[in-house]
């Protein structure tokens, strides 16, 4: 009796049982990864009167129910600073995606002195934690009289050196050819960056852009340290007022845990085509 045989992208045959157990570990990645999550939703939408603490625990809600949610909205007004962040991670997205395609750009094309000083400085931006340079962050917008300003948020973000390197190895990628024949032609070097080059690294602005949303969205502690007025404050950081000193009610948090995740999936969910795209513009240089 013959065997059947999987074959693997490079010409492989696999056996059934290695199949299995690749399929198994995915199952169990998949399981640690989207668990958590599952189990927050499962729990925001259970009513006040279920044990979420019973043993054996149950996921599924026993009478589902929207309840949370209105009670979030009852005790913080959570649409108010999901409003602010959305205009902190909106602005974001748009100062990264142009100031990282420039900067990109020029690395990655332009010929100038200082050229791999530039290179290495973003490089070596990578390897500083937040956590050290945060007060010196702080005394900047002080300084400036942006405390307690969304601006204040989002300037110390508003271009990061691995979305820069992304699109530098994104227009590395590119052939190096069809600028120089539309240079031959007369274009200009901006003509060349929006015509040529930007059209060729929409996957990777995608990727930038993601990173982007998801890096001032999720962002607390900044946040948290710069601003000091409730009106101003990001959605991250009214959330934690869900949990209080003495008294927690972990139907709330999660809801609000749901509130703040919903726009990252929705997000993730209109850009994946471009996402997985980009994720390979800059692996291979042509």
């Amino acid at each position: 009796m013959t065997i059947l045989r999987t074959i693997d992208a490079e010409g492989r045959r696999i056996a059934p049982w290695q199949l299995v157990l690749r399929y198994a570990l995915l199952l169990v990645m998949l399981a640690v990864m989207v668990g958590p999550f599952l189990w927050q939703l499962s729990t925001s939408l259970k009513g006040p009167t279920e044990d979420i603490y019973s043993y054996p625990p149950s996921f599924f809600p026993g009478e589902p129910t929207l309840h949370n949610y209105a009670e979030v909205a009852r005790i913080i007004p959570v649409w108010d600073y999901a409003l602010n962040s959305l205009k902190v991670a909106t602005a974001n997205v748009v100062t990264n995606c142009v100031g990282a395609a420039l900067a990109g750009y020029a690395l990655a094309r332009l010929s100038y002195r200082g050229r791999k000083a530039a290179m290495l400085a973003f490089i070596l931006a990578m390897l500083v934690p937040v956590e050290a340079i945060i007060i010196a962050q702080f005394t900047t917008m002080r300084d400036l009289g942006l405390n307690n300003t969304l601006i204040g948020v989002l300037l110390p973000g508003c271009v990061g050196a691995m979305n820069v390197l992304l699109m530098r190895n994104a227009f590395l990628s590119q052939p190096r050819e069809v600028e120089d024949a539309a240079f031959v032609d007369g274009a200009n070097v901006w003509q060349r960056f929006l015509w040529i080059s930007l059209p060729g690294v929409k996957g990777t602005l995608a990727v930038v852009a993601i990173f982007s949303f998801m890096g001032a969205w999720d962002d607390f502690l900044w946040p948290l340290i710069v601003l000091s007025d409730p009106e101003n404050f990001t959605l991250t950081v009214g959330l934690n007022y869900l949990q209080g000193t003495f008294v927690q009610d972990p139907r709330l948090v999660a809801a609000g845990t749901i509130i703040a995740v919903a726009p990252l999936i929705l997000l993730f969910a209109c850009l994946q085509r471009y996402f997985f795209r980009g994720v390979g513009e800059g692996a291979i240089k042509g």
